[in-house]
């Protein structure tokens, strides 16, 4: 499951999501960490109301499952969800391998069931009514 951070200085969650000069990506695992890629962002990015420099960060994170951080608007946070991608905001700045090694403990374990519906985000439910047998 891939899992990007809004990060300044790619160590920590520590950037609201429109305003990110960074957003990191990891695959995380019950058994493994993985590094994927660091996706940069110029110009003025904190600029609010500027909803085009939305439109690259939500193409760089459409695979991601969950994205971390420090805040996100109204409008940024409505486009992620419609992505099917669950926002995740931190209170204060918190080191990304701390998130990491913790969401990994979980998944080994027995996930929430809003991280469940989340592991599940791109596998499609199918019901096959021909198959159910009906007891009258």
């Amino acid at each position: 499951m891939k899992i990007a951070f809004a990060t300044q200085d790619l160590k920590n969650v520590d950037a609201h999501f429109g305003w990110a000069k960074n957003i990191a990506v990891y695959d995380v695992t019950p058994d493994d960490i993985h590094f994927v890629t660091t996706f940069e962002f110029n110009g003025n990015l904190e600029e609010d109301g500027n909803e085009d420099k939305l439109g690259p960060k939500l193409a760089a994170i459409e695979d991601c499952a969950i994205l971390y951080v420090a805040a996100i608007g109204g409008s940024g946070a409505a486009r992620v969800v419609a992505k099917k991608i669950h926002p995740i905001k931190v209170a204060e700045p918190e080191a990304i391998d701390g998130i990491l090694l913790r969401l990994q403990k979980v998944l080994s374990g027995n996930p929430p069931p809003w991280l469940r519906k989340t592991l599940n985000k791109n596998t499609e439910r199918t019901l096959d009514f021909e198959d159910e047998v009906v007891h009258g």
